[in-house]
């Protein structure tokens, strides 16, 4: 079996297992320009083409103007063009923190809250907000994230550590707050085989990285986790199976 094929039929498992598509979706899907959000597309504008299930998917970038990194925003609109996925581009920008801020200013809780946090949470939470403000003006009732199995074990692990509870990413996430639900149907696929796959494709990779990429925790449990595929090669599925088990991939 080919990279692509395998590629293909965890993506289908994973939308019939978990039911992340059904007739009708319209689905917005956060394009960032690295491998596993163009290879998501893909499969999504792939799958849109087929009788059953019937949605419609259009893409989000999000250009981040105070984080020093990249893309070819050229490259993507031609890779959507190709998929016949409509794309939109917004630029926003990361809070500045209190300290520089204009003397005199006023700012909420909330806000010194979030300012408080590091680069990164305020990255995603930035591109989140926008995610979420665009489905709901386009119509949308789902969100579809480029996250993978490995990223989805790699934050049950992480929450395991920092935070002292047994959770993760899940696979179908339905919002309580507003009337949308984050689907993640590369929940099945590994992050191996998507990189093989951007190999073979020629996916172009971004024109500068993030500085904050590999500052974080997540880089850690990474390692961590290599430790323990030395010492179990099955403990992917170890860990997966826990968290079927524990109801941790479908939040209702």
């Amino acid at each position: 079996m080919t990279v692509e094929e395998r590629l293909r039929r965890r993506f289908g498992r994973a939308v019939g297992q978990y039911r992340l598509i059904e007739d009708g979706d319209h689905i917005l899907m956060g394009l960032s320009g690295g491998k596993d959000s163009l290879c998501l597309l893909e499969l999504l504008a792939r799958r849109s083409r087929i009788q059953r299930p019937q949605f419609t998917v259009e893409a989000l970038h999000v250009r981040m103007e105070n984080i020093h990194y990249e893309t070819d925003t050229t490259y993507l609109q031609d890779f959507c063009q190709r998929l016949e996925v409509p794309l939109h581009i917004v630029t926003t920008s990361i809070n500045p923190p209190p300290s520089a801020r204009p003397e005199g200013a006023l700012s909420s809780e909330r806000t010194l809250h979030l300012q408080s946090k590091p680069p990164c949470f305020l990255c995603s939470w930035q591109r989140r907000k926008q995610l979420f403000n665009l489905a709901q003006q386009l119509g949308c009732n789902k969100i579809a994230l480029g996250h993978h199995q490995d990223d989805i074990i790699h934050t049950a692990l992480m929450n395991l550590t920092f935070q002292g509870h047994f959770s993760t990413m899940p696979a179908l996430l339905r919002m309580r707050k507003m009337p949308l639900t984050i689907i993640r149907p590369l929940c099945l696929c590994t992050e191996d085989d998507i990189r093989a796959y951007a190999e073979e494709q020629g996916y172009q990779k971004q024109l500068k990285q993030c500085p904050y990429e590999h500052d974080t925790n997540r880089t850690d449990i990474q390692e961590v986790y290599q430790h323990l595929q030395q010492l179990n090669p099955e403990v992917r599925y170890s860990i997966w199976n826990a968290l079927e088990a524990a109801g941790k991939l479908v939040e209702y």
